[in-house]
């Protein structure tokens, strides 16, 4: 065997090994169970489908649109294109590269290129010749480059995941407030008629004399009230419909009729599931430990910058004053070389570097942990939410419950001649606020639910489309 030879062989089995620390992920030390459950089922309402979860027809139109139609999803998408699209060139660093080079030229008194005087007669040069060149990965500096660009293409398609996830939660939220707005519109409307009744009545009975002005007023401010929160209740109504249509990728306008109403919507109870199963569902949990990844393999390259680099050149082809020449022996032309460089004083900006790369990770570390905590804290939150309104919402529906049969009995009263009409309108007072107080309890246990659907990381990996 070849000096030269022995030599490469020796620089390919030293570049098998890659300095730097190899990656570990830190532990993320997760709950035994999510706060208010048992932790007895390992079901989760993460894993269903956006289309399982979500019933009503309205909604999984709205959310399959949104999925094509979005901007944000699909400026996260060409992101993720470009992510890799920069891991291919990262990847290319690992091969050999070859290119050629070819041309033809005439001139006098000129010595490769450089005017130089020759005493010779102006003649022509032809030149054909290719060349590879090849980086030996001694220390592993390009394969942690390579590591941490992968990295970088992974943490951007969990980027893409957690924008759909985000997505899918924003268009059922908005969805959600609209049916409540909806509803809110037909308590405050159902109001300003029976206050305008009332009104009429009261009026009808001041000019007979038998009704007190202060009866009057009261019908008359009632009237007023429950009339102005119309307009209000109705732009509402115009700017959630114009965040869905922004949602959806189209222009702010009216959603097409047809919606189902509030009390129509049904509340899933699934549990939570396991906590370490958040840690591989959440994608932006994902999208943290695939940079802690990249960062990880960053202060590899680093280390590397420290230690020489072992480059193998090589170049073949013909050179020639006459073109017929090119086809002889005389005219070949070749080389192979070999050159190691490395630093020798940089003044500290080496490890600077690697002080940096090193810090960074430690930030993405912390920023891992931090993601990890904070998804634990949301999924408690919405699971004491829906817990709570629960409750709230059983009480509520009891009082308004209470309410219409007051105001049934107070009717039954006037009627009789055993109250006045002035009785019958304190009741109804007090019922319309109740049903408008239960109509947002209903929207927030919605809410919860979406939120909580959100923060388990459900809907990026569905595959079952409506």
């Amino acid at each position: 065997m070849s000096r030269s030879s022995a030599f490469l062989l020796c620089a390919l089995i030293v570049s098998g090994c890659a300095v730097g620390p190899d990656f570990k992920k830190p532990d993320a030390q997760p709950p035994a169970a999510f706060r208010g459950d048992d932790g007895g089922q390992t079901n989760s309402l993460g894993d269903a489908p956006w289309a399982e979860l979500f019933e009503d027809p309205a909604l999984r139109e709205l959310i399959g649109t949104a999925l094509t139609n979005n901007y944000d999803l699909r400026l996260a998408a060409a992101r993720v294109e470009e992510a890799r699209a920069v891991l291919a060139q990262s990847r290319s660093t690992l091969l050999p590269q070859a290119s050629y080079q070819a041309g033809v030229g005439g001139g006098r008194n000129v010595v490769a290129g450089t005017p130089s005087y020759s005493g010779g007669p102006a003649g022509t040069e032809y030149e054909f010749a290719g060349s590879v060149s090849w980086e030996i990965d001694l220390w592993g500096r390009l394969r942690r480059l390579n590591e941490s660009a992968r990295a970088q293409f992974l943490a951007t398609e969990e980027a893409r995941r957690n924008v759909t996830v985000s997505l899918i939660a924003s268009v059922a939220g908005a969805y959600y407030q609209l049916l409540a707005l909806d509803k809110e519109l037909s308590i405050a409307q159902a109001s300003t008629n029976s206050f305008g009744r009332s009104l009429d009545i009261f009026s009808d009975r001041l000019r007979g004399g038998v009704a007190s002005k202060l009866e009057t007023a009261s019908a008359r401010a009632l009237l007023a009230a429950a009339a102005g929160a119309i307009p209000e209740l109705r732009r509402q109504i115009a700017v959630q419909e114009n965040q869905l249509r922004v949602l959806l990728g189209q222009p702010p306008g009216p959603l097409a009729p047809g919606r189902a109403g509030l009390d129509d919507q049904r509340l899933p109870d699934v549990p939570p599931g396991l906590p370490s199963a958040l840690l591989q569902r959440r994608p932006d949990i994902r999208q943290a430990e695939q940079l802690m990844r990249s960062a990880n393999a960053l202060v590899g390259v680093s280390k590397a910058d420290f230690y020489p680099r072992l480059n193998l050149t090589a170049l073949f082809g013909q050179v020639s004053p006459e073109l017929s020449m090119l086809t002889s022996g005389a005219a070949n032309a070749w080389e192979a070389a070999g050159g190691l460089t490395g630093p020798i004083f940089q003044g500290g900006r080496l490890k600077g570097q690697l002080r940096q790369a090193r810090a960074q990770w430690e930030e993405s570390r912390l920023q891992y942990q931090s993601t990890v905590l904070n998804a634990f804290r949301e999924v408690a939150d919405a699971l004491a939410a829906r817990e709570e309104l629960t409750l709230e919402r059983a009480e509520q529906t009891k009082a308004v419950a209470a309410y219409r049969e007051a105001v049934q009995v107070a009717n039954q009263r006037y009627l009789g001649g055993q109250a006045s009409y002035y009785e019958l309108l304190q009741e109804q007072q007090q019922l319309f606020p109740a049903e408008t107080a239960l109509a947002q309890t209903h929207l927030n246990q919605l809410l919860a639910t979406v939120q909580l659907y959100k923060a388990l990381g459900g809907g990026w990996a569905a595959t079952k489309q409506p």
